[in-house]
């Protein structure tokens, strides 16, 4: 028999339908009867025939017509919702999360997890919803080798932890304290859980935790077909690990709290399971503490953080140069030699990028041309300094990516459970040091980006620097032009000197002594992904004034790559005439770096350059732009 899942208020109720030629009206009194059956008020509706409602379709939000059929619009087992006239629309629910979460297609394709291989791309892949999860045979075969050691233990009545659990109802107890430590553990608030859910998956199929493999399967089932707990961002320490999110995670997965998928929006999680044919998992001694404790909350933002973190970077490389144009400024700083002296791979990397776009033997530039003779020697540091400021945050990024790739390959739960040796070790893999600081430094990092764009902004607005009309509009008096867009990017700027202070020089003792110095990773990870969203958002200002900065230099032409990257931020803003709202031209150039539309319209021109620059004698290293040209004078290259 058809049934439908109705949310009414604060309550879900399960209503049977044996004919769905009846219609939505019918729905939704019938829904209505059975949640007055349930209030002892009949919660506070007086006349059932008077009381006017909408339906809703959980998914999408869309309203039902009263008079169509059951059958015409809806589909068996589908999650509805009715408004009472009068009532807002219930905050418990939410059709779709912001973000990754809003791929409501699943995918076809498949990333195969082993515990040992997945990186910060792979990850953020999954948390976009572009890919399903299955695990490698070999990992299998150990998640099985783990678990089997772990009956073996409890079978005879081995000590896991500090308190034996007396044989009488042992099967039982276990399964109880499992499910304990997960409801206890469970207090925060809300966050996304796409890659949270797959990084757990990935750390479970080492083989290490002692998970059962029908738990495991359980929990890729939920993740392929889009079921996502209720997690909070808020109340890790992180060590244990990330007790109180990763408690969350599991919760839902037991049919306990909420969960939301792309049919059901947000809903109790056991209706949630069931709607996708999906039962709830029952824990097994040691999988409560396999399911909750870790860092992959901490990890999974790290692995977004450091991802965005890396696209803005070489973005804001093509943003300064273009900015550098338009100010007239002289390309002698990005001179091979002069960093071959100082042969940091980031900083060569940014100048190689400089030089690429720059370079008049390759791209001419109308702009470059027209102050070639000028008396400037040479420009202030927000200009000339980009390969050293810009070098290191490269370098940065590259360091921290490192150390979140590793920890997405780590066990970090406890005890671990080592099939080979017949024993389980407890240790401290847990603690979220590691990322923590590596988060920090991050966000030191990535911050520069943003104070030297929002400099370069003041200088293209700044009349008396610039060489343009003040604020980059015509009609000074009448209109402000670009002058609250700089002051947007200086607050940001000044918020992000507060967020980089680095949240693991902190520490507080809990759980009775026992985790007595923890990393505070939490908040390190949720920091550093705002300040990289922060850092986005200054540049992307810093791209609208300098191709606002083109403007006032027409009919000249910039060098080719430069061009299309103007003509890219053309094609979703239109120039300053007047004063406008501004917001959305800023929103539109944040979608676009988010997209790395602007480095896929300039790394050709920077391949290219690479490949013509290099001579054959010096292969290219397989990263591509960490390699420096030598300064060889078989091939000088004109800068100016």
């Amino acid at each position: 028999m058809p049934r439908f899942t109705v949310h009414i208020r604060d309550e879900w109720l399960a209503v049977p339908c044996r004919d769905t030629t009846n219609t939505i009206r019918w729905l939704g009194h019938e829904a209505l009867k059975r949640y007055m059956k349930n209030k002892p008020d009949d919660g506070g509706i007086k006349a059932l025939k008077d009381t006017r409602f909408v339906v809703r379709r959980c998914q999408g939000l869309g309203l039902l017509d009263a008079d169509d059929t059951i059958e015409d619009v809806l589909e068996d087992n589908d999650f509805v919702e009715i408004a009472i006239d009068g009532d807002t629309m219930s905050p418990d629910f939410i059709p779709c999360e912001p973000g990754p979460l809003c791929n409501t297609a699943l995918p076809v394709q498949y990333i195969s997890l082993d515990g040992n291989s997945l990186t910060s791309t792979d990850l953020v892949n999954l948390g976009k919803g572009l890919y399903k999860i299955k695990l490698t045979l070999e990992a299998e075969r150990k998640v099985v080798q783990s678990r089997e050691l772990l009956d073996t233990i409890v079978k005879e009545n081995k000590v896991l932890q500090k308190s034996v659990i007396p044989c009488i109802h042992i099967s039982y107890l276990l399964q109880e304290l499992q499910e304990n430590l997960v409801r206890s553990h469970s207090a925060a608030h809300r966050m996304k859980t796409r890659m949270l859910l797959a990084l757990r998956i990935n750390v479970l199929a080492k083989g290490h935790s002692g998970i059962s493999l029908e738990t495991l399967h359980a929990m890729i089932q939920a993740f392929n077909a889009s079921c996502l707990s209720f997690v909070p961002e808020k109340g890790t320490v992180g060590a244990s690990g990330d007790l109180a999110p990763l408690s969350h995670l599991a919760l839902g997965l037991m049919g306990e709290g909420r969960m939301w998928s792309p049919k059901s929006g947000w809903a109790d999680a056991k209706y949630v399971l069931e709607a996708h044919g999906l039962k709830p998992i029952s824990l097994r001694p040691k999988e409560g503490l396999a399911l909750i404790n870790g860092t992959q909350m901490i990890t999974s933002l790290g692995a977004e953080a450091v991802e965005r973190a890396q696209a803005i970077a070489r973005q804001a490389d093509i943003i300064a140069a273009l900015t550098l144009e338009v100010l007239k400024g002289t390309t002698k700083a990005f001179d091979s030699d002069i960093h071959a002296l100082r042969p940091h791979p980031g900083q060569i990397e940014v100048a190689l990028r400089f030089r690429s776009l720059l370079d008049s033997d390759h791209h001419p530039s109308q702009i470059a041309e027209s102050h070639r003779f000028c008396d400037r020697v040479q420009d202030a540091y927000t200009m000339r300094c980009c390969p050293q400021v810009h070098g290191v945050t490269n370098d940065t990024i590259n360091f921290v990516q490192n150390i979140i790739n590793t920890e997405i390959n780590s066990a970090t739960d406890n005890p671990m459970v080592f099939a080979e040796r017949g024993e389980t070790i407890s240790g401290g893999n847990f603690h979220g040091e590691y990322p923590a600081k590596a988060l920090d430094f991050l966000a030191i990092a990535v911050h520069e980006l943003a104070s030297i764009s929002e400099r370069r902004t003041e200088r293209l607005c700044n009349p008396s620097l610039s060489e343009l009309p003040a604020f980059l509009v015509n009609e000074g008096g009448l209109n402000s032009g670009f002058m609250i867009a700089h002051c947007t990017a200086a607050a940001l700027v000044s918020e992000n000197k507060v967020l980089c202070h680095p949240s693991s020089v902190d520490s507080l003792s809990t759980s009775a002594a026992t985790e007595d110095h923890v990393s505070m990773g939490g908040w390190a990870a949720r920091k550093a992904l705002r300040v990289v969203e922060h850092v986005e958002q200054v540049l992307a200002i810093e791209l609208l004034a300098a191709c606002q900065g083109i403007e006032f230099l027409r009919p000249l032409r910039t060098t080719t790559p430069l061009e299309k990257v103007y003509e890219l931020v053309r094609s979703v803003v239109k120039p300053w005439i007047k004063d406008r709202f501004m917001s959305p031209d800023i929103e539109a150039v944040h979608r676009l770096l988010l997209d790395q539309k602007v480095w896929n319209v300039a790394k050709p021109y920077i391949d290219k350059y690479q490949t013509e620059y290099i001579p054959e004698s010096r292969p290219v290293s397989p990263t591509a732009f960490s390699l420096e040209p030598p300064a060889s004078p078989r091939k000088r290259v004109r800068l100016e």
